[in-house]
């Protein structure tokens, strides 16, 4: 988007301009005060928590159960008003808005776009999470303390009945990767390709509270907004890029060896983050869209290799089972009252509501960069639907193989460390050694696509919305990026990554919930708009 007055019609009515309150420091294209004061934290939080890593240790430690258990509820109903919200718009008139005006045209296929949904949406989670949750909650439900206070399974799990607990423990896992997750990703995308392509605003995170705040959306009040969009994209894209560290060099060790230490999780990070520069600074159609197509194709095939080798049968009559235990179970699931499995609710369901959640202006901005000429209809179901199903696909053939190996006597993979038991679960299927080192790669793209795509979006919104911002400050938020995760990594391990995302995800949540009735009131002008120039 370049610089522009915006368009005073449907119900929108201001002259600011994006760029004007920018400034030029040092060549950089600097919005201010955003930029500055999420630099300047981001650097401070860097060089506090590398500096006292006992003491961070301790807060994180402290700090993650802390939320998850107090804020529970909160989380809850914000998934579940966005899930609705989402579903709503789908079967709603609204549904046939264009987002770009009436004779916009998709900017990509949409084979590229899919591939970049996927790539920025979860990726690396997948890769981490397809093996280690499945097992973990089919092995809580079958325990012999399930439903017990301290058992970790949900719904008070299925006692010695495997059948049961498969079920169970597969619909608990898509529950987490379903429609809550992608109804997130969704509300945030739709708001800003609405109030940026339909309504001429910037494309920054404050232009979506236009129809609430006006003209107070220029000053500090938006900076707050864009200020706390930028620590939740940062802290929640530092966790993922945690895993995948954690991940790849649990793959390297297993594999080649590789020493599983502080230094060479160090060493990957910079490794990896140096990849990333590079494709940041080749732009968003050279770099990301490249990269997010190749990790598609890689991620394609390392699905159908494992669905091909593992137990066909199961997997393919698996997808459409778990399909309705996730049907039947989305229910209570998705209840916060008089619920007894407080383990799996606030240490698995509240994090990940968190994480997506913080995750969401990343990927939110992300996908509204790439949506252009789509339908409000066309946009939910495919940012909604279809990863959905693809999500439930993907832990079916991982998990669902997994779950099988354990069956029939195959213990390694469940009593190994979760960023290990996806190479375990590899190694007893052929060619284990090229299944692996596929996995490895993916989990390095992923890692290079979330970092690239997310320090564009960074960059957009400490820009106060222009995607033309000099490539120095990409390069700039890209590095701080695997920082971050570096110091989190050395400041608590995974505890501290989780934590992170959960510590940022709370403020965000009550932000996207405002969202949801901004997005109305900006879809009720353009169909008052549409109806009255075809009068």
């Amino acid at each position: 988007m370049s610089d522009q007055t915006v368009d005073a019609t449907e119900d929108i009515e201001t002259e600011y301009e994006v760029g004007q309150d920018n400034i030029q420091i040092l060549g950089l294209d600097i919005h201010n005060p955003v930029f500055l004061i999420s630099g300047v934290t981001i650097v401070a939080f860097v060089i506090f928590t590398l500096m006292f890593q006992e003491g961070a240790e301790g807060f994180f430690t402290w700090l993650r159960p802390w939320l998850t258990e107090k804020l529970d509820w909160l989380f809850l109903i914000a998934g579940n008003v966005f899930v609705l919200f989402s579903l709503a718009l789908i079967v709603s008139p609204l549904g046939k808005i264009k987002l770009g005006g009436p004779d916009a045209e998709p900017d990509y296929g949409y084979a590229g776009w899919f591939a970049m949904l996927f790539a920025a949406g979860m990726g690396i989670g997948l890769m981490f999470y397809g093996v280690s949750e499945p097992l973990s909650h089919f092995n809580s439900s079958l325990a012999d303390n399930a439903g017990a206070p301290d058992s970790w399974a949900p719904l008070d799990g299925a006692a010695g009945d495997p059948e049961a607990a498969r079920r169970l423990g597969m619909s608990a896992t898509i529950f987490h990767w379903g429609l809550h997750p992608w109804a997130i990703y969704a509300i945030v995308a739709l708001a800003l390709a609405l109030f940026s392509y339909n309504k001429g605003l910037p494309l920054t995170i404050r232009s979506a509270f236009y129809p609430i705040f006006g003209e107070a959306v220029w000053g500090w009040l938006g900076h707050v907004i864009d200020t706390l969009a930028v620590f939740a994209t940062l802290f929640g894209l530092a966790t993922s890029l945690g895993f995948g560290a954690e991940q790849a060099l649990a793959g390297l060790n297993h594999i080649f060896g590789v020493p599983a230490t502080d230094t060479w999780k160090v060493g990957l990070i910079l490794a990896i983050t140096a990849c990333a520069l590079v494709s940041v600074i080749a732009g968003l159609d050279a770099g990301v869209k490249r990269l997010s197509e190749i990790n598609m194709v890689l991620a394609f095939l390392l699905l159908v290799f494992v669905i091909a080798v593992g137990p066909t049968a199961a997997i393919l009559t698996g997808f459409f089972a778990n399909l309705v235990a996730y049907a039947e179970n989305i229910v209570p699931l998705s209840n916060f009252i008089g619920r007894e499995d407080d383990n799996f609710r606030t240490g698995w369901t509240t994090f990940y509501w968190a994480w997506w959640i913080s995750w969401s202006p990343f990927v939110g901005m992300f996908i509204a960069r790439v949506s252009r000429g789509r339908t409000v209809r066309e946009f939910m179901i495919c940012v909604l639907i279809i990863p959905t199903l693809v999500s439930v696909l993907w832990m079916t053939a991982f998990g669902g193989t997994a779950i099988s190996q354990l069956m029939n006597g195959y213990q390694a993979a469940v009593d190994a460390e979760l960023p290990l038991k996806l190479f375990l679960v590899l190694e007893e299927l052929p060619l284990a050694f090229i299944a692996s080192f596929v996995g490895i790669v993916l989990v390095v793209v992923f890692f290079v696509t979330s970092s690239d795509s997310g320090s564009l979006v960074i960059d957009t919104i400490t820009a106060g919305g222009k995607i033309d911002a000099p490539v120095a400050q990409r390069v700039f938020w890209a590095t701080f990026e695997g920082l971050v995760a570096i110091a989190l990594l050395l400041g608590g391990g995974l505890t501290a990554l989780q934590s992170a995302a959960v510590a940022t995800g709370f403020p965000f949540a009550i932000i996207l919930l405002l969202m949801c009735y901004c997005i109305w009131k900006g879809l009720r002008g353009e169909q008052r708009a549409l109806r009255e120039a075809t009068a």
